[in-house]
């Protein structure tokens, strides 16, 4: 099955709220490798574009006014990707707008096979930061040319990212230990002395319950962006 690495930049978060695709870019590849077959386009959204999302992408609405709209570059688009499954990094954010997209032209909903990347690496590297960047590092893949967010440059990168972490596993179950490190062995000295179990207090108890309220209610009040995957 052809495979294709799909990334968007938008005017906001939701696009329940009205926003929309700004930027978008496909590349295909073929077997191991980036081919030259890609589409990418800017878009006018026709609408303004959040200042937080101008911060990550630098694209306003000046800048993208005589761009060509989703209509006009639908079934381009459409035809690009059939059949095609798509890889694509937090998968339900791009196909929500794609969607959506499709939706206000009255054309059906997508229905490619999705490989959602940042699902991969979270199974993969559990309690680790795993945006693109993050992944990047991890990998050692040269993102510094990476300033702002776009969607072409990060389509790229992604691809690479992809390779790295199925290693050419189509099961994807690939893992980034290395299979010459030795297991531990568990010793079995009965003369080792007995653990000594310490139980926090009930002053402790209270301390670390209050302490993890706290972080919670931070956590509520944080406003998270496109792309910040460690912590979505």
């Amino acid at each position: 099955m052809r495979k294709i690495v799909l990334d968007t930049e938008t005017t906001g978060l939701d696009p329940k709220q009205g926003h929309r695709i700004i930027e978008l870019a496909a590349i295909e590849l073929d077997g191991r490798k980036v081919s030259l077959r890609r589409f990418h386009r800017y878009l006018n959204p026709e609408r303004e574009i959040e200042a937080g999302a101008v911060a990550v992408h630098g694209l306003t609405y000046e800048r993208l006014q005589n761009e060509a709209k989703f209509a006009d570059i639908a079934p381009g688009f459409l035809d690009f990707i059939e059949g095609a499954e798509l890889v694509i990094h937090n998968a339900p954010f791009d196909i929500g707008f794609l969607n959506n997209e499709l939706g206000l032209l009255g054309l059906p909903a997508l229905k490619n096979e999705v490989v959602d990347t940042l699902k991969i690496a979270r199974e993969m590297h559990p309690g680790k930061k795993n945006s693109l960047d993050a992944l990047c590092s991890r990998y050692e893949i040269d993102n510094a040319h990476r300033s702002l967010h776009g969607a072409l440059l990060d389509t790229e990168l992604l691809a690479e990212v992809y390779f790295a972490m199925t290693r050419g596993q189509e099961s994807l179950l690939g893992s980034d230990v290395p299979t010459t490190r030795k297991p531990a062995v568990l010793s079995t000295d009965a003369s080792r002395p007995k653990l000594r179990v310490l139980l926090p207090s009930e002053d402790e108890l209270s301390a670390h319950t209050q302490q993890l309220a706290d972080i919670d209610k931070a956590s509520k009040g944080a406003c998270v962006w496109k792309k910040l995957e460690e912590s979505v």
